[in-house]
C-alpha cells in the first residue's frame, strides 16, 4: 500500500474531502479498463452494429465520456475537475468480449483515476444495457486502473501491464 492511512478519513475515522489546496498543479493522466463478456452470437451483433438499440459501441463510448465528466456527482468525496481530455475505446476480443479502455487527462491539484474508472464502468454498463435484451448471460468484469501519471506520487503501472497500455 502507498500509505498507512486512508486519505478520505480523518483521525476519528470520519469521512472527509481531502484538502488539495496546498498541492501543486501538475499534468495528470489515468488509464482504466473494464471488459464486457457476452455470448458469441451477441458479440457478432455488437461487432456489426446490429443490436436492436443501434450502434452499441458508439453509445458506450459516449456514455463513458459523459460518465467521466460527471464523476464528482457520483462519488461523494471526489473533487470536481475540468477535464482536459477523455478518450474511451472499445476493443473487440473475438469471440465473446469487448475490452473498454478509458483515458483521462487534467492539469490540476488532484488525480483523474476515479474519472478513468468511472468512464470505463459507465461504458461497460451501457454496453451491457445495449445487449441485455438478447443476452442475459452478459457480464462485466475486470474493472481496474491500468496506470496513472503525475502528481507527488509520480507514475504507477499495474503489474503485468506493458510500458503503456494506451
Amino acid at each position: 500500500m502507498d500509505s498507512e492511512r486512508l486519505t478520505h478519513a480523518d483521525e476519528a475515522g470520519e469521512a472527509r474531502m481531502v484538502d488539495v489546496g496546498g498541492k501543486a498543479v501538475t499534468a495528470r493522466r489515468a488509464l482504466a479498463q473494464a471488459r464486457v463478456r457476452m455470448a458469441p452470437a451477441t458479440f457478432v451483433l455488437v461487432r456489426d452494429g446490429r443490436t436492436a438499440k443501434g450502434d452499441a459501441l458508439a453509445v458506450a463510448r459516449l456514455a463513458g465520456i459523459q460518465g467521466a465528466k460527471r464523476t464528482a456527482d457520483l462519488i461523494p468525496l471526489c473533487h470536481p475537475l475540468g477535464l482536459d481530455h477523455v478518450d474511451v475505446r472499445c476493443e473487440l476480443e473475438a469471440p465473446d468480449a469487448v475490452r473498454i479502455i478509458a483515458e483521462t487527462r487534467v492539469t490540476a491539484r488532484t488525480g483523474v483515476e476515479m474519472e478513468a474508472l468511472t468512464a470505463a464502468a459507465v461504458a461497460a454498463l451501457t454496453l451491457y444495457d445495449m445487449v441485455k435484451g438478447v443476452d442475459r448471460t452478459a457480464s462485466i468484469e475486470g474493472l481496474h486502473l491500468l496506470e496513472k501519471d503525475g502528481g507527488k506520487s509520480g507514475s504507477w503501472r499495474r503489474p503485468g501491464v506493458g510500458e503503456s497500455a494506451s
